[in-house]
């Protein structure tokens, strides 16, 4: 049985070599990659030889550059994607950062439209985003447990546990949560 801290080695090294690829298929140097991102040419070298484990601020950025989601990234660092994905076969990804962790519930597939994410945001964690990575992308976040505000279109919205934020990304946007209450929720995508 293999172990997590080999499990999350071994997806840093997809990821990097992903990254590597969507770079080197739009014939972007390192240099062109950082000017499209804001990510520095350092880091974007370190993440692309997996020598540091991505944030989500700078997949983010990634995602944005590419246009393209963090989980159809994640799905693309993937094999294939099959019919019924058990609990145990979901991609999880943990932000060494924030320690926010995402799991891809339902990943992307090129026939469907939409994509199942859970994810958990600890205490006193915010997690900001400096653009959506396609604009227009619909949203619709069910709080499942915890305490969470997300802010969309500068308008920030408390959410209690059963509450559905449904919106359309365009611009920044944001998630916090209190510093005595983490949060989980699911969030799907369209």
């Amino acid at each position: 049985m293999e172990n997590k801290a080999s499990s999350e080695t071994a997806l840093d090294h997809q990821i990097a070599q992903r990254l590597r690829q969507l770079r080197q298929d739009r014939g972007w140097s390192l240099d062109e990659l950082a000017r499209q991102s804001g990510v520095s040419r350092a880091t974007l070298s370190r993440l692309e030889n997996a020598e540091v484990s991505p944030t989500a601020q700078v997949l983010s950025r990634l995602c944005t550059a590419h246009g393209l989601t963090l989980s159809r990234l994640m799905q693309l660092v993937e094999d294939e994607v099959a019919a019924l994905v058990p609990r145990s076969s979901q991609s999880l990804w943990t932000d060494p950062d924030s320690g926010y962790q995402r799991r891809i519930v339902s990943p992307p597939a090129p026939a469907l439209a939409g994509e199942v994410l859970e994810a958990s945001l600890p205490p006193g964690t915010r997690i900001a985003y400096d653009a959506p990575p396609r604009p227009g992308l619909e949203h619709h976040l069910v709080l499942l447990d915890g305490a969470l505000s997300v802010t969309v279109d500068g308008r920030t919205h408390p959410l209690r546990p059963g509450d559905c934020l449904r919106f359309q990304l365009r611009g920044p946007n944001a998630y916090e949560t209190p510093p005595d209450a983490g949060a989980r929720y699911l969030l799907f995508l369209v």
